[in-house]
């Protein structure tokens, strides 16, 4: 795994009145323990990965107070495990990255919305939004309004987490709607305490069998059920949310100095903007800020008479919603009117329409509200004159920054990991090009999209997880040779099988398609899979051969992934050979990372222990390299770069490889594939060497002496 959480989840044993300090995500776990959780399921993705962590190393935990959990194959299958909820006072969670999961979900969604649920169902759901993202950049807003589930996006503090955890799986049952609650980078990994409470065992679960299985035709989505689901979810399902979040007050006013202007603004970014505030002098370190805030933890729905019981008696609020469309600027400009209030709201037209709300957008965004409201209290107006010129100072900051560093920082793309096992695949597949011309490339999600970056740019499609093959089938014919498709073993667990695999072999593609078996679900931190290797938990391995032989693909080839002259002939067959239909090349290798977190530990210990341990480093003759550097254009290492040739003689710098290198020996194979010139040599270190290493050195050097003259 990215993390192992064994000694944190130890925190998670706290019971009434101990405090509890620790990351945001093993807060949300406590808090779901607390809750009386009877299962929790779902699929790993940023930033919520690490919940799935927890949980697993928690299992024995779980297994005491008789809670089932389940790493599911994908974000639909996690949603379907609500299904538990819809008959049977079984409260449940389950947790995926937003938005692409919730996508992969929506199905099942629409069905549990419309059934309503007996037992409270949490959907926790990591908003992977702005910068720090890994997806298209769109928000969970819209599955809530189109499904009618309510949304929650608790204020970042991890008492308030925790309590609104427990509120939400009452909301859920007092209104017999799932619901969803939100979580941002930010949240997931902020570090604080709050005040425990002793774990509930569930009323009924593993521990505690259900007698009678229930059948209600009304629970069932078929008409004219689902008629009347629809109904019930407007006249008894809104009125009974409404009225719990009024009563049980789960949004929150913080007062301020200058009541004639607010801020309202979604529950997540209230530490955000309370930190813009006091960099602009309008709030001070204790939380306490001079304009008013209303912070919405349920931004759906809304309550129309708290939205106008805020704004009544001020001339403008600013509403801070991240990202577009502008759903709740929209909501509360319509409240307002519909309350005969001329309140402005300014939102959008001073804040980004789209992108992250990071500190420089916030301070830029309050300051320009500010100055074209001029908030008037008690004390007087406030003087805008030092807000502006504390923005104008915060960007001349960032100019006079730029200005030492003497230019634009460089970017810092992500790519492959020193030694990973993709890298040589896509080495193959360029030197294969230059055989066969450019290849369209239907590329997939994971650690391989990289491959669209410099050196490889390999890659022209990404449509979803486990969707490459699936992508290629109708630009395949368009083309007079074949495509290739891309999948990991991640995605073709999640979804390739059947989208790709099983809908290719019915159409009859003829294209090529590889399957890169790394071991894990490395992407996200190294989740094991069906046909993973290192498992642990006594599990049943199934690899993808075996997989691809019973689906009844007739070409199949597996390759490990550093045989770069392998790859590249088994790569040239599968593009010109007559025989039509899918060809399918396994490429083999363990992911680098994962392989290191697993070895480095043993190496060390049996180095400390005085025991005899090699480990291969590659390196460059420094005569022999001409400083072409097809090695670098070819290979794109970390580990691989330049310095200034030490021949006087010659100009151009040579190669070297760093420290970083971790002996996978790919840049030597490309060498070798791609006829490159000869200026890579393989060295072995001997850790505690024997008799037998010393001499067998020695006579090395005698050797190499006397043929040095």
């Amino acid at each position: 795994m990215e993390r192992s959480f064994a000694k944190e989840v130890a925190s998670l044993r706290l019971g009434d009145g101990a405090v509890f300090q620790g990351e945001g995500i093993l807060a949300i776990t406590k808090a779901l323990l607390q809750s009386g959780v009877a299962y929790v399921g779902g699929y790993q993705g940023a930033p919520v990965s690490h919940l799935m962590d927890v949980l697993s190393d928690a299992k024995p935990l779980l297994d005491q107070l008789g809670v089932h959990f389940e790493a599911c194959a994908n974000e639909a299958s996690a949603a379907a495990m609500l299904g538990a909820s819809i008959n049977y006072p079984l409260r449940g969670a389950v947790v995926w990255k937003s938005v692409v999961g919730t996508n992969v979900a929506s199905d099942a969604l629409s069905n549990l919305a419309s059934a309503g649920v007996k037992g409270g169902a949490l959907i926790l759901i990591g908003e992977d939004y702005g910068e720090g993202a890994s997806i298209i950049q769109e928000r969970s807003h819209a599955f809530a309004m189109k499904s009618q589930m309510w949304l929650l996006d608790p204020r970042p503090d991890l008492q308030h987490i925790a309590g609104m955890v427990e509120t939400a799986f009452e909301l859920s049952e007092a209104t017999n709607t799932p619901v969803m609650m939100e979580f941002r980078i930010r949240a997931c990994h902020l570090t604080g305490r709050f005040d425990t409470k002793a774990n509930r065992a569930p009323p009924f679960g593993q521990n505690h069998p259900i007698e009678q299985p229930d059948f209600d035709y009304g629970k069932v989505c078929l008409p004219p059920s689902t008629y009347a689901q629809e109904k019930h979810k407007i006249a008894v399902r809104m009125p009974a949310a409404l009225d719990f979040i009024r009563k049980r007050k789960l949004n929150e006013i913080f007062p301020g100095r200058y009541d004639d202007v607010g801020i309202i603004l979604q529950g997540g970014l209230y530490n955000s903007v309370l930190r813009a505030l006091r960099q602009l002098g309008l709030a001070d370190a204790f939380g306490n800020s001079d304009l008013p805030i209303l912070a919405l933890n349920v931004t759906y729905p809304l309550l129309a008479d708290e939205i106008a019981g805020f704004c009544a008696g001020k001339r403008a609020v600013l509403m801070v919603e991240e990202g577009n469309p502008d759903y709740l600027e929209q909501a509360v400009n319509a409240m307002l009117r519909k309350a005969d209030l001329q309140t402005i709201v300014v939102g959008k037209d001073v804040l980004p329409m789209a992108g992250e709300y990071t500190q420089d957008v916030l301070v830029a965004g309050l300051a320009k509200f500010v100055e074209g409201s001029l908030p008037r209290g008690c004390d007087g107006t406030l003087d805008v004159g030092p807000v502006g010129a504390i923005a104008a100072a915060i960007d001349g900051a960032k100019a006079r920054a730029a200005e030492l560093l003497g230019g634009t920082v460089p970017k810092r793309p992500p790519g492959f990991c020193v030694g990973c096992p993709e890298r040589p695949v896509f080495s193959a597949l360029k030197l294969v090009e230059r055989e066969l011309g450019k290849v369209h490339v239907s590329a997939d999600i994971g650690c391989h999209t990289f491959a669209a970056l410099p050196p490889f740019n390999t890659g022209n499609t990404v449509l979803g997880y486990g969707l490459g093959l699936a992508a290629s089938k109708a630009v395949a014919p368009a083309f007079d040779r074949r495509v290739v498709s891309v999948m990991g073993d991640g995605g073709f667990w999640h979804n390739g099988i059947t989208t790709g695999l099983g809908g290719s072999l019915l159409n009859e593609t003829d294209s090529v398609m590889l399957i890169f078996d790394n071991g894990y679900s490395s992407a996200t931190g190294q989740q094991l899979i069906p046909s993973s290797t290192a498992r642990t938990d006594g599990g049943a391995r199934i690899t993808i051969q075996s997989m691809l032989k019973a689906f009844g693909v007739r070409w199949t080839r597996t390759v490990r992934t550093y045989n770069v002259a392998t790859m590249v002939k088994t790569l040239r067959s599968a593009m010109t050979t007559a025989e039509g239909g899918l060809k399918v090349i396994v490429a083999a290798g363990e992911c680098q990372l994962a392989r290191q977190r697993r070895i480095k530990p043993l190496f060390a210990k049996k180095v400390a222990a005085g025991g005899r341990a090699t480990r291969v480093r590659f390196g460059i003759d420094e005569d022999t390299c001409t400083g072409d550097h097809s090695c670098i254009r070819l290979s794109g290492c970390p580990s691989l770069t330049i310095k200034p040739n030490p021949d006087p003689l010659r100009l151009d710098p040579v190669a070297s490889v760093d420290q970083g290198c971790v002996g996978c020996g790919l840049c030597g194979e490309v060498s070798h594939a791609a006829v490159l010139c000869p200026s890579f040599y393989q060295a072995t270190v001997v850790h505690n060497p024997r008799w037998y290493d010393r001499l067998l050195s020695g006579m090395r050097r005698r050797v190499i002496d006397a043929l040095a003259g």
